[in-house]
């Protein structure tokens, strides 16, 4: 494969960078679900393999909280994350080298830490929350989602791919929680 051809899908995640300022991080929180939003969660499981569970949202900062640390936090869905992840990984592997897709992932993961923390904690004030750990635990979260969609970019994975459903989701505003029990629970 010629080096341009390698390069393209970091370039890819350059530009997918480069647009993370342009989101609107933890906007929606609290507002009203809508289809769009109910659906893409809904491809996001059935893409994971886990079409069973349900969709439900939380209103508010302390809820969301209680679902974070809730002890009945799906092993299932953590797995299927983590086995997308490494398919993904693999297939990045073929096609381009270690120090460079390091490199790229490093400035998603800088840049997506710069962009999101702030957008947390304006959110979690408008609801009165002055909970640093729990603002980390939003920016955290949505940093991860970034550094995941940016490994389906890389990996030219399909627009429809589980990272960048749920990608879609923390970039219009939504935090996805996780799944408890049998349902997936967005805030």
């Amino acid at each position: 494969m010629s080096a341009a051809s390698e390069s393209q899908p970091l370039a890819a995640v350059a530009r997918f960078t480069a647009r993370l300022r342009q989101r609107s991080w933890f906007a929606a929180l609290g507002q009203p679900a809508n289809d769009g939003e109910a659906a893409t969660a809904r491809d996001y499981l059935a893409g994971l393999g886990l079409a069973h569970l349900s969709v439900d949202w939380v209103a508010g900062w302390r809820a969301a909280e209680r679902i974070t640390k809730s002890p009945d936090a799906s092993t299932a869905w953590w797995q299927a994350e983590e086995d997308a992840r490494q398919a993904l990984l693999a297939e990045v592997r073929r096609s381009t080298a270690d120090a460079d897709y390091l490199e790229a992932m490093n400035r998603v993961v800088r840049e997506a830490t710069d962009v999101v923390m702030g957008p947390a904690a304006v959110a979690a004030a408008r609801e009165g929350i002055a909970d640093p750990a729990l603002t980390r635990v939003a920016a955290g979260a949505a940093a991860q989602a970034c550094h995941h969609a940016a490994l389906a970019i890389a990996a030219a994975a399909p627009d429809d791919h589980p990272f960048l459903l749920k990608f879609r989701l923390y970039a219009g505003g939504r935090w996805p929680l996780g799944a408890v029990g049998s349902a997936f629970y967005l805030f």
